[in-house]
């Protein structure tokens, strides 16, 4: 099968105004995309040197304001020299935190929560400890420790957790129910924290939830998700899906006796990928060890938990 970009199905392309052959990036619009939002997110996928605008093909210029954003195909106009972004983005898929590392964590997710916080969905059964449906989800996935380790992240976290190292924080943590914590993962949405926590879809919103706000209750908690990783995810959502042709999207249903190690190998980004496969789910069980790649018995323990 053909590696599944992000560019299929884009209504909004854009181009640089000097070269109109090669698409620098675009967009599938949703509800709440403003013009502003065109603005900010495009300074997430190109470095300016300069001041720049959009134009249309109409060639008039679009102003940085809140009115809605339209399907076509725009042009960044500027003096000085531009680039894409070549800023990390971190292969992320699916993923459940479900492991004795993790365990004090969804506690403290549950409890802070209660409901899906994107959606507002109640967990009504929460109560008899019933979350069917619902899942502790990391804004900053577990997968990454090492990442998370080598750039400092802690230091935004001031509520530590009971065990599982700072990632585990409750402030890393938010509770979604289960199709929204898919999108989640996959960065089909996000949490703007810098235009008033707005929720931004990057595919098509089935869930209506596209241009929705969270709501203050859940943003006047002390201990709510930190806006640096709020932020952090943004980011990622928008270079996986904005620049360039976008970054692959993965298969994840894999029937019973499916070959599943053979079909991530076979897939795009496979090295990356089978990484944060097993390292997702050695992260759920014990404390991070800096390890060679090579290390043989790390290596055989986490084959067996990508199969397991």
């Amino acid at each position: 099968m053909a590696p599944r970009d992000r560019s299929r199905g884009r209504n909004v392309q854009i181009y640089d105004a000097k070269d109109h052959t090669s698409v620098l990036g675009g967009l599938i619009l949703t509800n709440g995309v403003t013009n502003a939002n065109l603005y900010s997110m495009i300074e997430i996928v190109v470095l300016f040197t300069t001041d720049f605008e959009i134009r249309d093909e109409g060639d008039t210029k679009i102003e940085r304001n809140d009115d809605p954003l339209q399907p076509g195909v725009y042009y960044i106009n500027a003096i000085g020299h531009f680039s894409v972004n070549d800023e990390l983005w971190l292969v992320r898929t699916i993923s459940h935190a479900t492991g004795t590392r993790v365990r004090s964590f969804c506690d403290a997710v549950r409890s802070r929560d209660g409901r899906c916080v994107i959606s507002g969905k109640k967990a009504l059964g929460a109560y008899r400890d019933d979350w069917t449906g619902f899942e502790a989800a990391h804004v900053f996935p577990i997968a990454y420790e090492g990442h998370w380790i080598e750039h400092g992240y802690s230091r935004w976290i001031t509520v530590q957790p009971q065990s599982g190292g700072t990632i585990n924080s409750v402030q890393n943590g938010i509770m979604l129910n289960s199709i929204v914590h898919q999108l989640f993962d996959c960065y089909n949405l996000s949490i703007n924290p810098d235009d008033s926590y707005k929720i931004v879809c990057f595919a098509e919103d089935g869930e209506g939830l596209a241009g929705k706000y969270l709501d203050q209750e859940f943003l006047d908690d002390p201990q709510r998700p930190v806006d640096q990783l709020l932020r952090w995810h943004f980011r990622q959502a928008v270079l996986a899906n904005m620049r360039g042709a976008g970054e692959p999207r993965f298969e994840h249903d894999f029937p019973p006796g499916s070959d599943i190690v053979g079909d991530i190998l076979d897939g795009p980004k496979s090295a990356e990928r089978m990484e944060f496969e097993l390292f997702n789910r050695l992260a759920a069980q014990v404390d991070y060890i800096k390890t060679g790649r090579d290390d043989s018995v790390i290596a055989a323990f986490i084959y067996k938990l990508i199969l397991s």
